[in-house]
């Protein structure tokens, strides 16, 4: 791993991870010492997206390299919402709403960074701690009478905003730089603090803060952007068909979490290693040089897949992830926990209670009426040619009219689970209603 050495920087720009800095190039030479840093997650849900990786690992290349990380949860900012290339105007959330998220944001930033590791140890800050009980007037003579009205409309993220026909800005948004600003302010006030990371959108509201920083406090404060994670085919990373991509594991499974590395694009994967874990550059390097010369699949994707499941879930979650993954590819389904069937019924497959009536019901119904064939011809051949397995085992067309005994208490895995395979790839995670 870099270290203060001045290697830190050199490595996250083998990385592709420096998009902007300010200073000239002085923050080398800043960075040649033990320095104090901050990156600032605002609670817009209840749970940190993957999108919040690239800056969460990166407070963990800094503090690896021996600098002190402050990740800055926003229970004040959060309460206004970051106009940066949105759209539109956010909806404001409720005070109760957004403590409760601050809350669960800490203990998830927690996992990333060490506590415990001597000068260095990492520190979480809420911005509602200086801000809760500043005087509006105070705030507009102390804060706002540095900010020039004309360079924030200039500002891309805020011209963007403004030049949008129909849209615009509220002013409750146009002043979330003023706030961001300030966190760095005080953030070097009370701690120190020398640098702030974020993404490339965050490019305006970081200069302000430095500059900020420098009226207020003479200090000489840094900014550092990393890019915003892109995919080659154009499509949103962190996005799939059911959706966002979460941290929280009660969102997002460790089993889903794993397969959305797993089925990572040729074209990217090389680029997320890079991103998203701690291998160094010349061990990816020689990752990508041997997919080049091995005929058939890359093994980047379970490389990427095993790294960045085991950093986010921990050693259980990534060895619950492979114990799924192994045993729907293998059919045998037996080895599978209760907490891993709760895994699937999440989001891993597609999954449904059992109706009440269902013992009255046709099994051919049953498996269209969830989704597992359009119409009842599909489901008849499979049972004809005994390709349907209901918890590994086929039945067949005899058990059509007899679905009690196939979904029978005694058959389920965990008391209450049922596990139907149509053909070689489709599924369906059946449950007894508790």
């Amino acid at each position: 791993m870099a270290g203060v050495d001045g290697t830190l920087l050199k490595d996250l720009d083998r990385r592709g991870l420096i998009n902007q800095a300010t200073g000239d190039g002085e923050l080398t030479q800043h960075l040649a010492e033990p320095r104090t840093l901050y990156c600032g997650f605002d609670p817009t849900a209840d749970s940190l997206h993957i999108g919040s990786l690239v800056p969460l690992l990166t407070l963990k290349r800094f503090q690896a390299a021996g600098h002190k990380p402050i990740a800055l949860v926003g229970g004040a900012t959060g309460l206004i919402g970051d106009p940066s290339f949105k759209t539109q105007e956010r909806s404001l959330n409720t005070p109760d709403v957004v403590s409760g998220w601050v809350e669960k944001l800490k203990a998830q930033v927690s996992r990333f960074v060490d506590f415990d590791c001597g000068d260095n140890s990492a520190i979480v800050a809420n911005n509602l701690d200086w801000t809760q009980n500043l005087n509006v007037l105070d705030f507009l003579r102390d804060v706002g009478k540095h900010f020039s009205v004309n360079n924030m409309i200039n500002k891309e993220s805020v011209k963007q905003r403004i030049q949008r026909e129909g849209e615009g800005i509220s002013f409750t948004e146009f002043s979330y730089m003023l706030l961001q600003s300030m966190d760095f302010s005080e953030l070097y006030k009370r701690e120190g603090c020398t640098l702030q990371i974020g993404g490339s959108d965050q490019w305006g509201n970081i200069t302000g803060g430095v500059d900020l920083t420098r009226r207020q406090h003479r200090g000489k404060v840094f900014g550092l952007t990393l890019p915003l994670v892109t995919k080659a085919d154009g499509t949103k990373f962190g996005k799939t068909e059911s959706g966002t991509i979460w941290l929280d594991a009660n969102r997002t499974s460790p089993y889903a979490f794993y397969q959305f590395w797993l089925n990572t694009a040729d074209a990217d994967v090389y680029k997320f290693l890079r991103y998203f874990t701690f291998l160094s550059v010349d061990e990816i390097d020689a990752i990508e040089a041997a997919d080049r010369e091995r005929a058939g699949k890359p093994e980047a994707q379970g490389i990427l897949a095993r790294e960045v499941t085991q950093l986010v879930h921990g050693a259980d979650g990534l060895a619950a992830a492979e114990r799924i993954s192994r045993a729907l590819f293998s059919g045998d389904i037996a080895e599978l926990s209760a907490s891993d069937l709760e895994q699937l019924r999440l989001d891993g497959l597609p999954s449904s209670d059992l109706p009440a009536d269902f013992g009255g019901q046709s099994l051919i119904n049953l498996l269209v009426d969830a989704g597992m064939a359009p119409s009842g011809k599909p489901v008849k051949d499979a049972l004809g040619r005994n390709a349907v397995l209901v918890n590994g085992q086929a039945v067949g067309m005899e058990s059509n009219g007899d679905p009690a005994s196939v979904f029978a208490a005694d058959k389920a895995l965990s008391d209450r689970f049922y596990i139907v395979r149509l053909g070689k790839k489709k599924y369906h995670l059946f449950a007894l209603a508790n």
